[in-house]
């Protein structure tokens, strides 16, 4: 159970963080993207964006807004590629994944926000 969890964790957070990697290094086959997409100026954002949601989805005391946060810009993602007639399989791969390792190994409170005591 614990190997099932790490992966349902680790997997969709390396998803998340590699085309954030990417973003910060100036890969060329992005930059084109980024540009079709009208997003050029924002890309090196974007990549520190995608890096700080998928370290905070796999902190434990952190998993929760990391998970929506990522949700959020995936799901911003799919809506920018579908606007402009661009949609591929990138953002769907990682946000379903997401969802899945979240329901899957956890209780399904998983948005049940607690008062602080």
């Amino acid at each position: 159970m614990k190997i099932a969890k790490a992966l349902a964790t680790w997997i969709p957070a390396l998803l998340i963080a590699l085309p954030g990697v990417m973003k910060l290094t100036g890969s060329a086959q992005v930059a084109e993207t980024m540009r079709r997409l009208g997003v050029e100026g924002v890309t090196p954002l974007l990549g520190v964006m995608e890096l700080t949601f998928a370290a905070l989805y796999v902190v434990p005391a952190t998993f929760k807004i990391g998970f929506l946060l990522a949700s959020c810009h995936l799901a911003g993602a799919i809506a920018t590629e579908l606007s402009h007639g661009a949609l591929t399989m990138n953002p769907f791969v990682p946000i379903t994944l997401l969802w899945i390792g979240r329901l899957h190994p956890r209780p399904p409170d998983l948005l049940l926000i607690r008062p602080c005591t």
